[in-house]
């Protein structure tokens, strides 16, 4: 049997079910949560446990870790709700903003402080946040998903430099990269043609990669422990 857990909030088709299949196979036992919980039915099975989760419900966030951590002591929470969106400023409403928000920065907050609570009793743990490129720079038609990375990002950070000391490892994983699904596939196709892609295998980041940065990321000494990493593909323009 396991003798540690991983609670994973948003353990979507492709990055977190990546996540979800790593720290499986590295004999954890995972909790995987995502709003739709009957999409997880692939996943489920063996040290894998799932069901839905809204994740901007913090009392949903503070349940759903109770129940990894009844399953075996919780050793890492990733955060990895998505909530890319993309609309002219003009065309960017209240309710738009307010949701993204929500769901990329407070679904975040909510996740690393109940993730602390856990934690912080045995002065061990870990708790990654998944970042983006609009975190780090706000392109045009993203002010929503900008404002909402940039916000998970400094809360992440202020978290990291309290909670550090406490033996909690903080970090926060920035994908500057369009993640290789069949939706990231198809825009890029339609901006540089099948061919220049084919040419090019290593151009989109597999889900897998994502996962693999996790794991180096989680089993850093503490003598050496990483706030932000930023990975891309070598092709990658930044």
């Amino acid at each position: 049997m396991p003798t540690q857990s991983v609670a994973v909030i948003g353990a979507g088709d492709f990055i977190g079910a990546g996540i979800v299949r790593k720290f499986a196979t590295e004999g954890f036992a995972v909790h995987a949560g995502r709003r739709d919980g009957d999409k997880l039915a692939a996943l489920l099975g063996g040290a894998v446990t799932g069901r839905s989760l809204d994740a901007r419900q913090s009392e949903d966030v503070a349940a759903f870790l109770d129940e990894a951590e009844a399953i075996a002591p919780l050793a890492l929470v990733v955060f990895n709700v998505g909530a890319n969106v993309q609309f002219p400023i003009a065309e960017t409403t209240d309710r738009v903003f307010r949701k993204v928000w929500e769901m990329a920065c407070f679904a975040g907050f909510a996740a690393v402080r109940e993730g602390a609570r856990i934690m912080a009793p045995r002065g061990s743990g870990k708790i990654f946040v998944t970042g983006a490129t609009a975190g780090m720079r706000g392109n045009p038609g993203y002010a929503a998903f900008a404002a909402a990375k940039a916000g998970l990002k400094l809360m992440a950070e202020s978290a990291a430099r309290e909670l550090w000391p406490q033996g909690i490892h903080v970090a926060h994983l920035v994908i500057d990269s369009g993640v290789d699904t069949a939706w990231v596939r198809q825009r890029v196709t339609e901006r540089i043609g099948a061919e220049a892609l084919a040419a090019q295998p290593d151009l989109l980041m597999p889900p897998e990669a994502v996962a693999e940065a996790y794991w180096s990321l989680y089993n850093q000494p503490k003598s050496a422990w990483t706030f932000e990493q930023v990975i891309r593909p070598y092709g990658e323009t930044w």
